[in-house]
């Protein structure tokens, strides 16, 4: 299949893979200043964007199976990848098979919870969705608003008030009108799970990154993706939700062109805390739960106000 893309800067080549229900938009915030440095290649996953969807199942596997041909069929393999979200997860898995990619950033990566984070992933996220879906004829109104950002944008940013108007707009509007997004949720929460790479499996950079305030996919389960990605190292974004491009755009740059250009890993990782620092897995689960409730109940009441008025 033919996958979107854009491809913009000169220098050596950077693949930028975006998450569930996003588009090549979704790295706006970073997008210029990478492409002042690398040559930039972004993607529409299948059934996302301007791309078309799979003819069969849409699922990890069958993503990265979509990618590996897009890279293999423009004479890409070997790029340096950065992933967020699920995207995130798809450069693990790529960079697991061994052949596909080089130097990795994997961004929040989704697939990596356990227990009550599954279906407190799979609930509130498939929420956010049906709002959305329900607030497509008034999203211009409603993300011009800092209030109206805040109460979609919650769970997936720590500033969402300060996410800029047209990026919240874009988003919102492609997650609630990407056709294959239910298939994907549901495999995400209740698919297969992440197979690991055995240390000393994968020799190319490898750095995943979390935000410390990331409330889909809980700080905690960067536990679990370390377990299965040993030869990873791990950098905290302080006040950072799910999207480090759009909470610290500057930081991310500073990092993704770092990681993929050769830095010492263990260098760029010490300014952050140790991963000795991260919670339990079960200690966020009162605030997680009570977060999402905070969430559907604020953008319910959003909805319910713009109807009557």
């Amino acid at each position: 299949m033919s996958l979107h893309y854009i491809r913009r800067g000169t220098g050596r080549p950077l693949l930028l893979v975006h998450g569930i229900g996003g588009s090549w938009r979704s790295w706006n915030t970073v997008l210029d200043a990478l492409a002042a440095e690398r040559d930039v290649i972004v993607l529409d996953l299948p059934g996302h964007g301007a791309s078309p969807r799979l003819a069969g199942t849409n699922s990890i596997a069958t993503f990265a199976d979509a990618i590996t041909d897009f890279l293999t069929d423009h004479d890409l393999l070997g790029i340096d990848a950065v992933g967020s979200s699920m995207g995130a997860r798809l450069v693990l898995e790529l960079a697991r098979r061994g052949g596909v990619l080089g130097a990795v950033v994997s961004l929040d990566p989704g697939g990596f919870w356990q227990g009550w984070e599954i279906p407190f992933f799979y609930h509130s996220v498939g929420l956010s969705v049906k709002l959305v879906r329900a607030l497509q004829p008034v999203l211009p109104a409603l993300t011009g608003s800092a209030v109206g950002r805040t109460a979609l944008l919650a769970q997936f940013s720590a500033r969402p008030w300060a996410v800029e108007a047209q990026q919240a707009q874009e988003e919102l509007r492609t997650l609630g009108n990407t056709p294959v997004l239910p298939e994907l949720l549901d495999n995400l929460a209740h698919g297969a799970v992440q197979q690991p790479a055995p240390k000393g499996s994968i020799t190319a950079p490898l750095l995943i990154g979390w935000g410390r305030q990331d409330r889909v996919c809980l700080p905690g389960q960067s536990r679990l993706a370390l377990e299965k990605f040993p030869d990873a190292r791990l950098y905290w974004f302080e006040n950072c939700g799910h999207f480090p491009h759009w909470d610290q755009p500057a930081e991310t740059i500073r990092v993704i062109l770092a990681a993929t250009s050769g830095a010492d890993l263990d260098a760029l990782v010490a300014a952050t805390a140790p991963s000795t620092a991260i919670a339990p897995a079960g200690a966020t689960k009162g605030w997680a739960i009570a977060l999402g409730v905070g969430v559907a109940v604020a953008a319910g009441i959003f909805f319910l106000k713009q109807r009557r008025s």
